[in-house]
C-alpha cells in the first residue's frame, strides 16, 4: 500500500512511523516540518486535567493514549537513540483565592468521572506535596496518573525514527490531493486542513465562497506550513501549545454556532451525510497562545510536580523538565496570524500568574516566548476517520495534540487496515455536514506568505489486520 501523508507534524509523523511498520510505502509532504504547533507544545500528558465539560466524549480515547505513553516512549527512544525526557510526574491543581478554589472543586467531580485518583488537598499538604507553592495558595487537587514529556525532543526522534522506517519526506507544498501518487491518503496538516475539500476521492486546497484562497489554486497549502496559520474562526479558548491554559476554560460552541448562523446542535451532530461522494471539508479553526520557557540556572530548586491552577480566575501552568527547562503557559486569544501584537502583555500575565502560585519563578531566566496556534473544531473534539475512499483525517486535536499522539496514531493503522470501527463516532470528520461551511474570512486560508512559529503527529503486512492502541510494537523496535 502506497500511503501519502499531508503534514510533518508529530501527528502526521507517528501515522507515518506506525504505516511503514506494517509494511506500507510512505512518503509525508511538508515544506518545513516541525515548523507548526508540535514544537510549541507544553507536552503536558493529563488524562485527568484535561477533562472539561462537555468534552466526555474524549475520555475514554485520552486514557487510552496516556497509557500508551510509556510503551510509546520507549519505543521511539530506542528507534531514534534521543531521551525524550518522559516523566511519569503527577499534577497539582491549585488556587489562591476561594473563587479559584470553587471552581477547582467544580472541576474535581468531573476528574473524578475519568475513575482515575484523585485526591483533594488542604493548603498545608498541597504545600507538602510541591514545597515551592507560594503561601497564598488555599488548596486543591492532585492528579498523580498524569504525566509530561518534551514534545521538542519527540518530534525529533520522530523524525528520526520515521526516516529510519523508510518513511519518505518532500519538503513541498500540496495543493491537490488527487494529484499525490498513493492509494491512501491522510491529513494531518494541523489548521491547515481547513484549505482541503473533496468530493469521493477528489480533494484540493479549499475553493468554497468566500474563501479567501477562492481561485488560488497557485496557493501554498500542506502540513506544518499551515498548521499554525491556515484557518480561524472566533469563540474558542486553547494554548498555542496542545495543553489547556490551565482548567476549566473551554470554547462557547454554541455561541460560535449561532454567529455562523447555524442552530447550536448543529455542531454536535455524528455521522455527516453518509454518502462518500458528498462533498467534504474540514472545520478546523486556529487559536493563538503565547507560551513561555524559562531556565534554572545553576543549583536553583524546580518545582518537582506540574503545577497547573487558577490565580484570580485565571488559568495558567507550570511544567518543568530534567534539563531545567520551566514552561508556563498560556496565553489565549483569537487575533488572526498575527504573532507580533500583544505579546508583551501575554508575557506580563504569565509571568505575574505564574509568580503568584510558584515565587521561585521570578528567579529563572527567561530564555524564549513563543507564539503559536492550535488547530480547534466546533465541538472541541478531533477530526479522525474516513472522509472518502481515500482520504483520512487526522486533525483538529486542538490542546491535546501531544498526548494524542499514540492513540491517533493507532486508529489511523487500524482504518488503513480496513476497521471503519477503530475511531469513535464523536470524532467523525464528516459529522457537520448539513450546516455548511462558514463563509467569508472566520474559515478563510491564511495568507500565502507568513512567518513561521518562533518554535512551533500491502498483503501481509501488519497493516492489514490494524494494531491495538495498547499493543507493544517494541518488538518492530519502535511504537506508534
Amino acid at each position: 500500500m502506497r500511503i501519502a501523508i499531508v503534514g510533518a507534524g508529530s501527528i502526521g509523523l507517528a501515522v507515518a512511523w506506525r504505516a511503514a511498520q506494517s509494511g506500507a510505502e510512505v512518503v509525508v509532504h511538508d515544506p518545513d516540518p516541525g515548523s507548526g504547533a508540535s514544537r510549541v507544545a507544553a507536552g503536558m500528558i493529563a488524562p485527568v486535567t484535561e477533562s472539561h465539560y462537555g468534552e466526555e466524549a474524549l475520555g475514554p480515547f485520552m486514557a487510552a493514549s496516556a497509557d500508551a505513553w510509556p510503551g510509546f516512549a520507549r519505543a521511539l527512544e530506542a528507534a531514534s537513540g534521543l531521551d525524550v525526557d518522559f516523566r511519569d510526574v503527577p499534577t497539582l491543581v491549585v488556587g489562591v483565592e476561594d473563587g479559584d478554589r470553587a471552581e477547582i472543586d467544580r472541576q474535581a467531580e468531573l476528574y473524578r468521572l475519568t475513575a482515575r485518583n484523585v485526591e483533594p488537598l488542604t493548603a498545608r499538604a498541597a504545600r507538602k506535596v510541591e514545597p515551592l507553592l507560594s503561601h497564598k495558595v488555599r488548596g486543591g487537587v492532585l492528579a498523580p496518573e498524569d504525566r509530561a514529556v518534551d514534545p521538542r525532543v519527540v518530534h525529533d526522534a520522530l523524525l528520526i525514527a520515521a526516516e529510519r522506517a523508510g518513511v519518505g519526506l518532500r519538503t513541498e507544498s500540496v495543493e491537490d490531493l488527487a494529484a499525490l501518487d498513493a492509494d491512501q491518503v491522510v491529513i494531518a496538516a494541523g489548521c491547515g486542513s481547513a484549505n482541503f475539500s473533496g468530493t469521493g476521492a477528489s480533494a484540493s486546497m479549499g475553493s468554497e465562497p468566500g474563501d479567501a484562497g477562492a481561485g488560488k489554486r497557485g496557493t501554498r497549502v500542506s502540513g506544518a506550513e499551515f498548521e499554525p496559520r491556515a484557518a480561524l474562526a472566533s469563540g474558542a479558548v486553547s494554548e498555542a501549545g496542545g495543553e489547556h491554559s490551565g482548567t476549566g476554560e473551554r470554547s462557547e460552541r454554541g455561541t460560535d454556532a449561532e454567529a455562523r448562523g447555524e442552530s447550536p446542535g448543529a455542531a454536535a451532530r455524528v455521522g455527516g451525510s453518509g454518502d462518500p461522494d458528498a462533498r467534504w471539508s474540514l472545520p478546523v479553526r486556529a487559536v493563538r497562545g503565547a507560551v513561555l520557557r524559562l531556565r534554572a540556572v545553576g543549583d536553583q530548586p524546580l518545582p518537582r510536580t506540574t503545577v497547573r491552577g487558577f490565580v484570580k480566575g485565571h488559568p495558567i501552568y507550570i511544567v518543568t523538565r530534567e534539563s531545567g527547562e520551566v514552561v508556563v503557559g498560556a496565553s489565549s486569544d483569537e487575533r488572526g496570524f498575527d504573532r507580533r501584537t500583544g505579546t508583551a502583555g501575554a508575557v506580563h500575565d504569565l509571568l505575574r500568574r505564574a509568580i503568584e502560585l510558584v515565587p521561585e519563578i521570578a528567579e529563572y531566566h527567561l530564555d524564549e516566548v513563543s507564539v503559536g496556534f492550535r488547530p480547534g473544531t466546533p465541538d472541541n473534539l478531533p477530526l479522525i476517520g474516513r472522509l472518502d475512499p481515500r482520504t483520512i483525517a487526522a486533525t483538529g486535536h486542538y490542546r491535546n495534540g501531544i498526548a494524542l499522539i499514540p492513540a491517533t496514531a493507532s486508529a489511523v493503522a487500524a482504518l488503513l487496515a480496513g476497521n471503519e470501527r477503530a475511531v469513535p463516532a464523536a470524532f467523525d470528520p464528516r459529522r457537520f455536514e448539513g450546516a455548511g461551511r462558514p463563509s467569508g474570512s472566520r474559515f478563510a486560508s491564511a495568507p500565502e506568505s507568513m512567518v513561521t512559529a518562533g518554535s512551533d503527529t500491502a498483503g501481509g503486512s501488519r497493516l492489514d489486520r490494524g494494531l491495538s492502541v495498547t499493543d507493544d510494537i517494541s518488538t518492530q523496535e519502535a511504537d506508534s
